[in-house]
């Protein structure tokens, strides 16, 4: 079974290139099948891993930048593959 884990966090306007840095510089616990960093309007920062796992697995996820970073609480879903 496939699992998306899906990262979104809002920089403090302005940074939202320091925030992208700052996802580049993480590193996982473990790799995942894939990665994609995506980026938006209003220094918005997306990141998306896949993992071979089943839906509720214990799998590593970005931490929560320094508070000065962000401007709210990082958002956080998981979702499986249907197809």
């Amino acid at each position: 079974m496939s699992v998306a884990l899906m990262w979104e966090a809002r920089a403090v306007s302005g940074r939202g290139a320091e925030l992208l840095d700052w996802v580049r510089e993480q590193e996982l616990a473990a790799p995942p099948l894939r990665q994609e960093i995506f980026r938006a309007p209003q220094d918005r920062v997306l990141v998306i891993t896949w993992w071979d796992a089943p839906y509720d697995a214990e799998l590593p996820e970005l931490p929560e930048p320094d508070g000065e970073l962000v401007g709210r609480a990082v958002h956080r879903w998981r979702f499986e593959s249907v197809s």
